[in-house]
Parts: structure tokens; sequence; C-alpha cells
């Protein structure tokens, strides 16, 4: 009850609540640990529904808003009443939905209210508030506008549809960042917390065609001196699905959406340069070459659930380079998200199991177009882009990828979809058809099912494969699983998509135990998630043959009161080596004389041990940190030897005043190869990125990164140590791991005061030097400059 004094302390004392105690006042309170969730907004069609959007909810249309109050605490443990008192203030007009958010901070020091005046969806380190829209009342996906105590934007899409959202790092019922939405947001910090005033027009939205409407809602408070996710409905997390348990903005009549006609044409200049290559080699004058493209995008709001999209030439220099991922197991491709704002709008559409759409395999489009829209219960989107010959698997001609997706509610938050998508080079080509469904059933699980087929021609031959995957899940509180089986034909291609290893059959059995601290404690929630991995040939599994690999390991997360987590991790492994994948290769070995050539056999099956740990501290007002290790026994896959791995990882975030960032990061991974203790592979990539905000829409923007790669020059038998070479035709030439000396450095000047509205200027330059991360005598191999500018017209 004492802990209950301050909460009903500023519930009392704010003009909110004051208001409410007042006979006269027309206000509704809904409460939501009372389950009064079915909210009816009052509409306001006078004068008074004319605000300012400043951070003052002093206008009359607030006084008779509705109240959102009695938020229920979620993360990291729920079904408890939240600590922090918060206040959701929610009325509309017909062109546009209001938002008024008073969240009391009663403490001070370090755990005040978090506020910077960051850049764009870059808040995730302050105190924020988000507001998730349900428009098509599906249960199944959510707008969502996300607003810091200045009232910083970050918006997005949170979906739950069963895959990574496309070109996305996004794991289902995550918020996706990546699509930005023009909607107005003022805020301030006060001696008692902050306010912000939100105003979201029905133009930026999508929704059912309908004179009257019910939207879901859902609004969560995240505060970040203590780390806690607060809820305005009691979310528990024992559920299938978030988005499920939200409450319902009811009865909303006559909305004026209209049609939308979004014009956004840019212009860029680019400026790059590098030294000539004289006939001795050596480098001679510098050379630079300018390219000027116009281009642009259009978006065409049809209905209020219908949209058009179309570009020319989309540019990507408005997003910052991708970080440098650690390749450590070859026999996996890596993964980068999509930043392009064309690809990204409406992206969740597409959203298929097994990531199938993956667009950032349409590298350089010259043209596309796209139209995504629901229909009843019914999700439709289709894609179709020609690409750039330069990366065509025929040279010189254009490919051209055309992608449907098609996905139907029903039972409550279930889900059937079909996907085709098709990609022609000429006369090579890709087709991929498949359906995939998804259950949810007893409120803890859900069931998912896919089945996809693709015909693949490349050359005289048309190649066919399948991939299949069987997935069974319960969210419990205490105990839950992911059980799941995939199956990925050799054959199997999709390029269109991200699939980044064929011809396996992979079943996983994983479950998780949580235990919950008691309320004032300082151990909160422990989970241990134990997980079984076994992986056959495609073809040996079922003909019931020995397995290729297998794996057990147990990860152990610890969080503390305050925001402080520590993990530790154990893997222990069993790898045998396909030796098809190492085919064409051999060693070289003296024989009586003369050299002779024998065929590279793989080593017997190893088995690994890895341990690992990583304590991240809380999100203080001004700093937070995180560092990792991992240690033991594994494997180099390029020449299927023994070693010893060493990984080190560490991120610190550094937030000196409201207006300068400061992140720096550190990755390296050691492998020592065990015969000879000589070392494979030495990655260390140190990174630097400095922002600062002149004001909300201006910031400057310091990226350095440097990739320093070393170890044997030489891929080597494991069993002789002799250099391995890769036979081609009647040559042999050595497989080798070229070292890298990289250091890349880029600066932005960005004014961005709306989305599709934009200047950019930045220089980049690319730097190498002898000694690895010596500083000492960097010279310049490339360097470039560019100007971008694009406006959006609204219409």
């Amino acid at each position: 009850m004492l802990a209950l004094l301050p909460v009903l302390f500023f519930q009392a004392a704010s003009p909110v609540a004051q208001a409410q105690s007042r006979p006269d006042s027309p206000r509704v309170v809904y409460n939501g640990r009372a389950n009064q969730l079915q909210v009816r907004p009052p509409r306001e069609d006078s004068r008074d529904a004319e605000v300012v959007i400043d951070g003052v909810l002093d206008e009359p249309a607030w006084g008779r808003a509705a109240m959102l109050t009695g938020f229920s605490l979620y993360q990291p443990i729920d079904q408890r009443p939240a600590p922090d008192s918060t206040e959701v203030l929610v009325w509309y007009s017909p062109t546009a939905i209001y938002f008024g958010i008073r969240a009391f901070e009663p403490h001070g020091g370090e755990s005040a209210v978090h506020a910077t005046l960051a850049d764009r969806d870059r808040i995730g380190g302050d105190d924020n508030v988000e507001i998730h829209l349900d428009t098509f009342h599906d249960r199944r996906r959510a707008f969502v506008f996300i607003v810091n105590p200045l009232g910083v934007q970050a918006d997005g899409m949170k979906s739950e549809g069963g895959g990574f959202i496309p070109g996305s790092n996004v794991m289902p019922g995550q918020n996706d960042l990546s699509a930005d939405f023009l909607w107005q947001s003022k805020g301030r910090v006060t001696d008692w917390g902050f306010v912000v005033e939100l105003r979201i027009p029905f133009k930026s939205l999508r929704y059912a065609e309908g004179d009257v409407q019910d939207w879901g809602i859902q609004i969560q408070r995240n505060v970040q001196h203590s780390g806690y996710d607060e809820t305005w409905t009691p979310a528990r997390r024992a559920s299938a699905s978030f988005i499920g348990q939200q409450g319902t903005l009811a009865g909303m009549r006559d909305l004026h959406h209209g049609q939308v006609v979004e014009l956004n044409p840019e212009v860029t200049s680019t400026t790059a340069g590098a030294p000539r290559t004289l006939a001795d080699g050596s480098a001679g004058a510098w050379r630079y070459e300018r390219t000027n493209a116009l281009g642009g995008n259009v978006k065409w709001g049809m209905t209020s659930n219908f949209v058009l999209n179309g570009t020319i030439k989309p540019d990507f220099s408005q997003v910052e380079a991708d970080a440098t991922q650690i390749a450590s197991d070859l026999r996996f491709a890596l993964f980068y998200p999509e930043k392009r704002p064309f690809f990204v709008e409406g992206s969740d559409q597409f959203n298929v199991p097994n990531t199938l759409v993956y667009t950032r395999q349409i590298v350089h489009p010259t043209a596309a177009a796209k139209v995504t829209g629901k229909l009843g219960g019914t999700d439709l989107a289709f894609l179709s882009a020609v690409d750039d010959p330069e990366i065509s698997r025929r040279p010189g001609e254009n490919p051209i990828a055309s992608i449907l997706r098609i996905r139907r509610d029903f039972a409550g938050q279930s889900t059937i979809g079909i996907l085709a998508s098709d990609r022609e080079e000429g006369s090579a080509f890709n087709r991929v058809a498949g359906g995939d469904l998804r259950l949810v059933f007893g409120r803890l699980y859900f069931a998912q099912l896919q089945a996809v087929g693709s015909a693949t021609r490349l050359g005289d031959a048309t190649r066919a494969g399948s991939m299949f995957e069987a997935v069974l899940d319960r969210t419990g509180r205490a105990f839950g699983f992911h059980y799941n089986v995939i199956g990925i034909h050799p054959d199997f291609a999709a390029w269109n998509g991200f699939v980044p290893r064929t011809g396996y059959v992979q079943p996983n059995i994983a479950n998780r135990f949580t235990l919950y601290g008691r309320p004032g404690e300082v151990f909160e929630r422990y989970n241990i998630f134990a997980t079984m991995t076994a992986l056959w040939r495609y073809h040996e599994f079922f003909s019931a043959k020995s397995l290729l690999e297998n794996k057990i390991s147990a990860s152990n997360e610890i969080l503390l009161r305050g925001g402080w987590s520590i993990n530790a991790n154990q893997t222990l492994a069993s790898f045998a080596f396909d030796p098809t994948r190492y085919s064409g290769r051999v060693v070289l070995v003296p024989v009586t004389g003369r050299i002779d050539t024998l065929p590279f056999a793989p080593s017997p099956r190893i088995t690994t041990f890895i341990l690992g740990g990583r304590v991240n501290t809380p999100a203080f007002q001004r700093f937070d940190a995180s560092v990792g290790a991992n240690a033991g026994n594994d494997v180099d896959f390029q020449e299927t030897s023994r070693v010893r791995r060493v990984d080190l990882n560490a991120s610190a975030n550094w937030r000196p005043t409201d207006k300068l960032r400061v992140n720096a990061s550190y990755a390296s991974t050691m492998l020592t190869r065990r015969s000879d203790e000589r070392r494979t592979t030495h990655i260390r990539i140190p990174r630097l990125k400095m922002e600062y905000q002149l004001a909300r829409p201006i910031f400057v923007r310091f990226v350095g990164q440097y990739n320093a790669t070393a170890g044997d020059t030489f891929v080597r038998d494991p069993r002789t140590g002799n250099a391995v070479y890769e036979q081609r035709g009647t040559t042999l030439a050595g497989i080798q791991r070229f070292p890298a000396t990289d250091f890349r450095v880029d600066w932005l000047f960005s004014y961005r005061p709306a989305p599709g509205t934009v200047f950019f200027a930045g220089y980049g330059s690319t730097l190498t030097e002898d000694d690895p991360l010596a500083f000492s005598r960097l010279r310049r191999v490339d360097d470039g400059f560019f100007l971008k500018a694009s406006y959006l017209i609204r219409m």
C-alpha cells in the first residue's frame, strides 16, 4: 500500500485529476486495470477542435477528451500495477485523432526523466510513450507512434504475421521503425514529469472503409531508469499475441480520409574519386567522376485502405552505411536490413515466414511500383521492379522482379496466405510459389505450417526444389516452448528472398522456464532457454542416415532491479562435414621427387564447446553500455580444422548533453588453429558514431569504422598443414584469406523537417595502412562527395 502512495498523490494533484473531480466535468475515465477497455472518444466538430500542437493541453477540447489511466506493468514482470502514473487523453475531429500524454515521474537524479533532442527514430535511450493503433481491428498489425518527452518522433509498424518483416531485422511482435508517417507532436519536461501533445491525420493512416470505425488501441510507456515497460490494458506475457490484448476505440464516425497524392521528387549529385593505377602498379594522380541523377517517388492513396506507390531510380544516399558484420561461419550468407523508403513503406504486407521476400535483392532499380491494401479480411500486396543489368546473371539483361502476396484472416487471429514470386533475367529465371498457415488457439498457442516450391533455370537445365516448415509454440508465463522442423531441398532457390543455406532438414526443440522475484526485491526475473538442434543433409534425413550436426545450448538471463541484466550461455555441438561442399579442392603432396595432388578430405566429426556471457547496464540518464565475450573450442569451416575461439564485443552510448550523442562499439573474433597454434583468422572492428543535433530537424553525423582482418594467408589441410588449392580447369589457385585494413570515414549534414523533405550533404573516404590499427600512416584509397535534395508535395 505504501508503494502506491506516490502514484495516488500525483493522480490527485494533477490538473486532469482535478478536472475529473468537478461535478460539471464531461470527461469519461477508462481505467485499464479495471478492464474498462471499450473507449468512446468524443468527436469535436466546432471551433474548439482547432488546437495548436505546442505541448500545452489548454484548449477546451482537451477538457472533454476521454482519459485512459490505470496502467499495468508488462516488462519484465506482468500482472502488477505500474509504479508510475500515466494519463492519456484522446479525442478526434473529422480529419485527425489527437492524443495528450501526462507522464508523472516523481524521482530525481539518475531516475529523472530521460530526454534528448534526438533524430527521428533514435529515441530508444529516452523515456517514451508508444501509441499502437490497430486501424483494421484485426488484432494482427498496428501502426506505432512513439514520442519522447520533447516530442521527438519515432514511428513504424508492429506485426505478428509469423516471419521477419521483409528486408528488416525485426522479429514478429517487435516494432519495425523503417516506415515514416506525417504527423505532429510537441512535448516538454515539467517539474513533475513530462507532457506531450500529438495530432495524427487520418490521411497518414490506412483503415477499412465504413461510416463507423472501431480501432484497436494500446498505450505503452517505456521508463528508462527502471527498465520497465507499462501498458494501459493489463497485457499478459503469457499470450501468443501482444496486439490481441489491446483495447478498443469504439464508435468513431464520419472520418474524412479522401484520396491522397504525394509527389516526392529528388535530385542527387555524387562525385567519386580514386587514384589512377600506373603501368608499374603504383598509384598515380587522382581522378574524379561526377554523376547526377533525377528520380523520385509517387504515392497515391486511392482509398483509406489501398495505396499505389511508384519510384524511379530510388536513392540510397539518405542512410548511413551498413555496420560491418563478422562472417565467421561462411556457410551462411549475411543479412542486412532494407532502408530505402519506397521499399519499407507497406513492407509488413509482404511478411512471409522464412524471409522469402527480401527487397535488397532488387539492388538498383530503374523503376518499380507496388500496390498494397486490405479488402475485408484479405491483405493484398503486389510489387514489380526493373533492376540494373549490371547485377543480372545474364549480362546485358534487365532483371524483372515480381512479387504477389495474399493473406486471409480467419478464426480470430489466424491467417492463411499464398506467395508467388518471379524473377526473369533474360533466359534465366526463378519462380517461387507456396502457402503458409498460422493458427492461434488456446490464448497461449500458435501453430504454423509452410510449404513452398521453386523452379530455377540458369543455363540449359531447369532445377526444382521445395521448402517446408512446421512450428508449434507455447508462450506461457512460467513455461514456454518453440518446436519446429524446417527442410530446404538442395535445388530450392528464392532470388527475390533471403535463404542463407539450402540442402538440409533441421528439427529444433526449445524450452523456456521463468522465475519471478517478489515486488521490491533486487532479483526480478530469471529465464533459461534450453535448446536442442539437429541437422541432416536433405536426402539423408528421409533415408534415416546419420545426422550432420547437432547442438545443445542453455541460455541464462537474469534481470535485476534498476535495469541491469546478466546473460550466460553454454553451447555443446558436434559437426561432421559434407564432402560435396569441398569438392574441387586439392592438396599438393611430394611423391618421389615430384609434386602430386590429392583430393581435399574434410576432417572427421569435431565436437565443440563454447561459453559466453554478457552484462548490460541500465539506461542511465547520460550513459548505457554492454559488454560480452565468448570462448572455447570451435571449428574453422573453411578448412574443417579444430580451433580455439575468442569473441569480444562491447558497446557504449554517451549522452553528455540533450543534443550530443556518442556511440562506440568494438567487435572481434579470433580463431587459433589447435594443431600448430597459428591464428587462422583475427577480425577487429572498432566503430565510432557521433551525432550533434543542432535543432530538431538538423543534425551533423560522423561515423568512423575500422575493419582489420589478419591471420594465416592460406586455407590449409588440417592433416598435413599444406595449403589447399582449388581446381580451375587445368590450373590450380590457392584459397587465400586476404587481409584487410580498411578505415571508413563518413560525414553527413542532414536537414529533414518532415519525412520526404530532406537536404543531405556528405563526404566519405576509405583509408588503409600497412600496420592495422596503428593510425600512423593512413593513406586514402577512395573518397566521394554527395548532395541530395528532395521535397514532399502532398495533395
